[in-house]
């Protein structure tokens, strides 16, 4: 049994088999069109935020720091 899935783009039906070249996307243009909504930071991993300086300020006499 052939396994179907859907497009992330288009919502168009890809059986998953070896031969569909761009799977899970039905076309390499939804590939691209995906790739650009990751690029465009469209989509984005959900993550804890990143503490503000005035949270944790930085040392600039630590001698670590210097070069």
């Amino acid at each position: 049994m052939i396994k179907i899935v859907k497009c992330p783009t288009c919502q168009k039906e890809v059986p998953w088999i070896e031969t569909s070249t761009f799977k899970p996307f039905c076309s390499e243009r939804c590939r691209l069109i995906d790739l650009g909504e990751w690029a465009s930071e469209k989509h984005a991993i959900p993550d804890e935020p990143i503490p503000s300086t005035e949270e944790y300020p930085f040392s600039v006499d630590n001698e670590a720091d210097k070069f």
